[in-house]
């Protein structure tokens, strides 16, 4: 058998298919973030209590409706999850855009977080690639969520001038019309939908997961740090406009030369991490720079260029630990486990961003915009304390491979055989899933004797 290391056509535009679905849901959470709070004081007459929970509710009915959409669609089937979904999303921008009170914009933004998609779209993905081109095919989502937000902050002053945030709402609504075409005519439907435990969370694994410390760390971490990013965007678009002077339209650029330089300081960090074996290092560097950030926001909100570096600080943080985090569940959680770490993961990002909305919100009316910084820097703080005390995590990355179909026993011994090979930590074989899960040494291990273990297999099952 030999591994093919390129991703056939039809995975590359499956795969480019689900990224361009992902990013336009996202793309829709992400425009308002700088320009929101300000419309909600100034046009709704919101409390910013009231904008935080706006902003928060997002997030909140994602975390409720993320983990069963995923699930229902083992059983009513992906695209159907995905139109599903993509309808509320469309009913929820509608609603906020023609809303003419905060209220009914909560109710939109509600409906427009409970159309969870993200575990539906990861299922179809997983249907559509072979399994050794999955973590790909995977990380091509991930970039565009990346490549999403950086665009959002950088375009929305300019289409908040254009169009208002109720464009932008409206503008979300016909998006996701079009990703429904999208979705109908070019994403391919999959020969065999079936349940992935790689890509998919399963309830059996729900204890084990909840039960695993290291986990644990990872889950408060996305947690904070999705509280923290939703609680600065109720605060950072008046602080700017305060101290500057700066009109909100104008606040791209801002945000255009800060994003730029985060990102060429995230790269080296990130190679650094991976290729050297040093993510803890950089993972602790990171939170310890998130910190600071914090810490200096609650002294300089009202020093425009105190916000300028604080911001700088603030994003290549974020960057790094927000492209850190997803690979560090891979490399800790249990083969058999990985779609419920990656399935709990993504809830407490969402809860995070709920509970940042509307804590942020709460404390900048009540106790003013340094309480913010704060209470982020406390959530913060306890995340470095968790972080130095987790375990370095191994240098592994994990492959899959298609094999036969198998009972459960044969499934047994060859995960066996496949752990005693020279550079696999772990291995799992999924025998009704027809996968075999490895942790395999980045450094080098025996992938030649790994393939011609799993080809006699093949070749004993054609024979029987």
């Amino acid at each position: 058998m030999k591994n093919i290391e390129r991703m056939s056509s039809f995975e590359f535009k499956a795969a480019a298919s689900l990224a361009s679905i992902y990013g336009l849901r996202m793309l829709g959470m992400f425009l308002i973030l700088p320009v929101f709070a300000i419309y909600a004081e100034q046009t709704l007459g919101a409390s910013h209590t009231q904008a935080g929970l706006a902003l928060g509710i997002y997030g909140g009915t994602q975390a409720l409706f993320q983990l069963p959409f995923g699930m229902a669609s083992d059983r009513f089937g992906r695209k159907r999850m995905i139109y599903l979904g993509l309808l509320m999303l469309i009913v929820g921008s509608f609603i906020a855009a023609s809303a003419h009170d905060i209220t009914m914009v909560i109710v939109g933004r509600a409906l427009q977080g409970a159309g969870a998609i993200s575990a539906v779209v990861m299922a179809l993905l997983a249907d559509l690639t072979r399994e050794e081109h999955r973590t790909k095919a995977m990380a091509m989502i991930g970039t565009t969520i990346g490549v999403t937000f950086a665009l959002s902050l950088v375009i929305s002053s300019p289409l908040n001038h254009w169009i208002g945030v109720p464009g932008m709402f409206a503008l979300t609504g016909v998006l996701a019309m079009v990703a429904m075409v999208w979705v109908r005519f070019v994403i391919p439907n999959p020969r065999i939908s079936r349940f992935h435990s790689d890509a998919e969370a399963t309830p059996a694994k729900l204890k084990d997961v909840l039960a695993n410390t290291e986990l644990l760390r990872l889950n408060f971490g996305i947690f904070a740090l999705h509280a923290a990013q939703m609680a600065l965007f109720v605060v950072i678009p008046f602080a700017l406009l305060k101290t500057a002077g700066i009109e909100q339209n104008h606040h791209w650029m801002i945000y255009l030369p800060i994003m730029t330089g985060a990102f060429v300081l995230m790269v080296p960090a990130i190679i650094y991490g991976e290729k050297k074996s040093k993510l803890k290092q950089v993972f602790v560097a990171s939170i310890s720079l998130m910190l600071i950030a914090q810490l200096l926001l609650s002294q300089l909100i009202g020093q425009f260029w105190g916000i300028v570096v604080s911001l700088v600080c603030y994003f290549v943080a974020f960057n790094v630990l927000e492209a850190s985090l997803p690979s560090l569940i891979s490399k800790i959680a249990p083969a058999s486990a990985k779609g419920t770490a990656m399935g709990v993961y993504n809830t407490s990002q969402s809860f995070g961003m709920f509970l940042g909305g509307v804590l942020g919100g709460f404390l900048l009316q009540h106790y003013g915009a340094a309480a913010v910084f704060i209470f982020c820097s406390v959530l913060i703080g306890l995340w470095l304390i968790l972080a130095f005390s987790m375990e370095r995590p191994p240098a592994v990355r994990t492959r899959l491979f298609h094999v036969r179909e198998m009972t459960a026993d044969r499934a047994t011994e060859l995960s066996i055989q496949l752990a005693k090979l020279n550079g696999v930590s772990e291995a799992l074989v999924v025998g009704n899933e027809g996968i075999a899960i490895l942790k395999v040494d980045m450094r080098g291990w025996d992938e030649a004797a790994v393939e011609k273990l799993i080809e006699g297999e093949q070749e004993n099952g054609v024979s029987k």
